[in-house]
């Protein structure tokens, strides 16, 4: 690995966050308004914005209940309970506002993510999505074309810590089987992918997309913010302390011994 990405050898793993990395949320308040339209149940745009912004925080807070099959059923119902009473339309029943929430949270794959985990699987690199997410990461990272493309996917939600705290980053390398001076982590946020990788002994590369820019810490990145937030992230002002790419693009050069 240069010098300019942090020094030490060439990595064997790559640990990847997921939202605002390499996955994307659809704006989900229209979608959530045309689902419950569709379901015979008409609210504002602004009702439904603020839904999903309860929503929102509510998920934040408890994602991590999201462990497993079972949990990730019941945090559903109450985060559709959120949305239920947020709108306060009559006659809307838990079973169809949960209905309507999951069917407008569409993910996308990042336009620069598939190329450069080409890339980097082609490189011989071990590739492990670490992300703050519940366990029903794997199914998101299919639905955006993703899964066939990394090695496997790790969630606070499966680990029962969220980043910055290392766990999340421990079980990644775990699963990579590369010691953390063995691999380096992509994220989009200083305090949870920059000092959490740094915590975790793990060399960090900031992604800082085209027209972003370095905030005042607890500001969503606009990423962040497009995808409703859901990943709890943030981009802090001032000197990130890694290496910083505007692109996935530019990882594989970054990341991959040329000879």
């Amino acid at each position: 690995m240069s010098g300019a990405a942090g020094g030490g050898g060439a990595p064997r793993a790559v640990l990847l966050d997921a939202l605002g990395t390499l996955v994307a949320l659809e704006p989900p308040a229209p979608r959530l308004r045309a689902e419950l339209a569709r379901r015979g149940y008409a609210v504002s745009a602004a009702a439904a914005e603020a839904a999903v912004r309860a929503e929102i925080a509510y998920y934040l807070e408890h994602h991590l209940e999201g462990r497993d099959e079972r949990s990730l059923a019941d945090l559903r119902d109450r985060c559709a309970a959120i949305v239920r009473r947020s709108v306060d339309v009559p006659g809307l029943d838990g079973a169809t506002a949960r209905a309507a929430l999951l069917a407008s949270l569409s993910f996308r794959a990042q336009p620069d993510a598939a190329p450069a985990l080409r890339e980097l699987r082609a490189g011989g690199l071990r590739l492990v999505v670490a992300s703050n997410w519940d366990c029903s990461l794997p199914e998101v990272l299919a639905e955006a074309g993703l899964a066939a493309l990394v090695d496997g996917a790790v969630s606070s939600g499966a680990v029962g810590a969220a980043k910055p705290a290392p766990r999340v980053f421990e079980a990644a390398l775990a699963f990579a089987g590369v010691g953390p001076g063995e691999a380096v982590h992509v994220g989009d946020s200083v305090t949870n992918d920059v000092a959490g990788a740094r915590a975790a002994g793990v060399r960090p590369i900031l992604l800082l997309r085209q027209g972003e820019e370095l905030r005042p810490a607890g500001t969503p990145s606009p990423s962040a913010a497009a995808a409703s937030a859901r990943s709890g992230g943030a981009v802090a002002a001032g000197d990130p302390g890694a290496p910083v790419i505007r692109t996935l693009a530019e990882l594989p050069s970054l990341v991959l011994e040329r000879g």
